[in-house]
């Protein structure tokens, strides 16, 4: 070992698969040149509290992967629990979810380390709308027809809406980094940037406070990605679209596809500067009430086009029920997404 690499990377995939009559999913982790898997996702097609909708996630940890391991276990309850989420306003159920779980986590001791932490981006499916909530710099894409769309909008310290909070609450950007060590704006976790008193949560140096995007769902949508910074460090959202349509194309099962784009950004070696982190990837495909070999003939068709292109802005606009859960340790100028 030297430093946080490997001589040689640990290319063992840890891989699952779930479906109903809406979606077919799969999820895989590679831990790669890293010493450690710090990445934990989340798959749960039938939540426990709502039954008519699913929830899933990827978490990027560092510092120690025990955060995302958390986040992943116990996210959806916080959210699911919320008097909002009861009351139908899902998206402030997830931002405040999203900040009572980190106020829970600050309380742990065995959480509540001040380097350690997580990102977080979930998509919550509910009522035929699409709900991501994100914080960090992994991502969730949408592809319907031969669009992408970014659902989620990466956290970085040199963003002008995320350096004016940090200097705002008496922190700095130096090198792209929050105070010079912390390479993303949003986290759960990383307590040492949230102990300013006189300021909100969502005011800190560091913040659990997620940007949140609400989409309709409609017969066009195909898949959605999500994924940590391992595979959008590599590949630009469109090449991640058009890799999994063309993968489709070919019939091949969803895990397949998750363990070989993995293994496409995996770096050949320590020195090409690329490829050399964990990974996750999460994959939705939509059924749209038929089956995945429809979604293969479609992707099939797609082929005989152009490649999967940017798309003008989306308006903002039942599930079988399935109580499987897992929970697992393990740039192209797309249009921004709108939080609301």
């Amino acid at each position: 070992m030297m430093g946080q690499t490997l001589s040689e990377p640990i290319t063992k995939k840890e891989t699952a698969s779930w479906g109903n009559s809406a979606y077919k999913v799969a999820a895989s982790c590679m831990q790669g040149w890293r010493v450690s898997m710090e990445d934990s996702h989340t798959v749960i097609l039938s939540l426990p509290d709502d039954p008519d909708a699913s929830f899933f996630g990827v978490f990027d940890g560092h510092g120690g992967g025990k955060i995302a391991k958390y986040a992943s276990t116990h996210l959806h309850k916080y959210i699911t629990n919320r008097k909002e989420y009861k009351e139908g306003d899902i998206a402030e159920a997830l931002r405040q979810g999203f900040l009572e779980l980190d106020a829970a986590m600050a309380e742990d001791e065995e959480l509540n380390k001040e380097y350690s932490g997580t990102t977080a981006v979930t998509v919550l499916i509910k009522d035929n709308q699409v709900y991501c909530a994100n914080i960090g710099d992994s991502r969730a894409v949408a592809c319907f027809d031969r669009g992408v769309k970014r659902l989620s909008e990466d956290h970085k310290p040199n963003q002008p809406v995320e350096r004016a909070r940090i200097e705002a609450a008496g922190g700095w950007v130096e090198s792209a980094r929050v105070n010079g060590s912390l390479a993303l704006s949003r986290a759960f976790g990383d307590f040492i940037f949230k102990k300013k008193s006189d300021k909100k949560p969502e005011e800190q140096i560091v913040t659990a406070f997620p940007d949140v995007t609400v989409h309709t769902l409609s017969p066009e949508w195909d898949f959605i990605v999500l994924a940590c910074d391992g595979i959008w460090d590599v590949m630009a959202n469109s090449e991640v679209v058009g890799y999994i349509q063309r993968q489709i194309a070919r019939r091949l099962e969803l895990e397949t596809i998750c363990e070989n784009m993995m293994m496409k950004c995996l770096g050949p070696d320590l020195q090409m500067g690329f490829g050399c982190d964990n990974m996750t990837v999460v994959i939705v495909a939509f059924l749209q009430g038929g089956s995945y070999w429809d979604l293969t003939v479609k992707c099939q068709q797609y082929q005989e086009g152009s490649s999967p292109e940017r798309t003008p802005g989306w308006e903002q606009d039942e599930f079988n029920k399935s109580n499987s859960i897992e929970h697992t340790s393990c740039d192209e100028s797309d249009e921004e997404p709108h939080s609301i």
